[in-house]
């Protein structure tokens, strides 16, 4: 719940974001929830848009070192350039990601669509390192990032947002089109464009991104042009 616009919004940041075995198949959606609907939960209102997850970003330990030169000379749709990148590339096409190991064992996995396909890619990819000779397990699963879009449906003046709320936004249209809105409790990024198009980012569980827009929404229909 937010009792008054400003109580979830957190100071301004003057910085950047950057926004770069046979497993059982399941069956997965693009739609904001595979799991249940946050619209029937309350999250957020039926007449409301509905924020739509574009890439859940996941981290797991394999338990072991890796030798990255061994796993690219033995593995298939890798990439492995230790001068340019101190990490080998992994893609697989069922569930489409892209993941980064490391010789540590850390491998962090990126483009799901949801956390189930995000934890099935993670499995896939520790399988296909595990096949190339390596005692890997599946340890600390967890979700780091769900990142998600939105259509309003409406235009926005980006300028009275940024006018009315400059300890929490930064807006610098000459460098970037967008404005940054932050998010405090919980801690979410929100990037808002003029066409109504919003991309929020930072949330670590589902549930901590709708509510974030559930308390987002209603402020930026106030700066609607009609």
């Amino acid at each position: 719940m937010f009792p008054s616009k400003h109580i979830f919004l957190s100071p301004k940041v003057n910085h950047s974001i950057c926004f770069r075995t046979n497993t059982r198949r399941i069956e997965m959606s693009e739609s904001p929830a595979s799991r249940y609907d946050p619209r029937a939960q309350g999250s957020i209102k039926a007449d409301w848009p509905m924020p739509v997850l574009q890439n859940v970003v996941a981290t797991v330990n394999l338990g072991c070192r890796i030798d990255l030169k061994v796993l690219a000379d033995q593995a298939r749709n890798v990439e492995y350039n230790r001068k340019k990148f101190h990490a080998l590339v992994m893609r697989i096409r069922d569930p489409k990601t892209t993941t980064l190991i490391f010789a540590s064992g850390k491998m962090v996995v990126t483009g799901a669509k949801s956390e189930a396909a995000a934890r099935l890619a993670a499995r896939k990819h520790a399988r296909i390192v595990q096949k190339c000779g390596f005692n890997t397990k599946f340890l600390d699963f967890k979700v780091q990032n769900f990142v998600s879009s939105a259509a309003l449906g409406f235009h926005i003046r980006l300028e009275g947002v940024n006018a009315n709320h400059p300890t929490f936004t930064h807006y610098e249209p000459e460098i970037f089109p967008g404005l940054i809105y932050r998010v405090m409790k919980p801690k979410v990024v929100c990037l808002v464009f003029a066409n109504g198009k919003l991309v929020l980012t930072g949330a670590k569980v589902l549930d901590d991104l709708y509510e974030a827009f559930n308390g987002l929404y209603p402020i930026l229909l106030d700066y609607k042009i009609k």
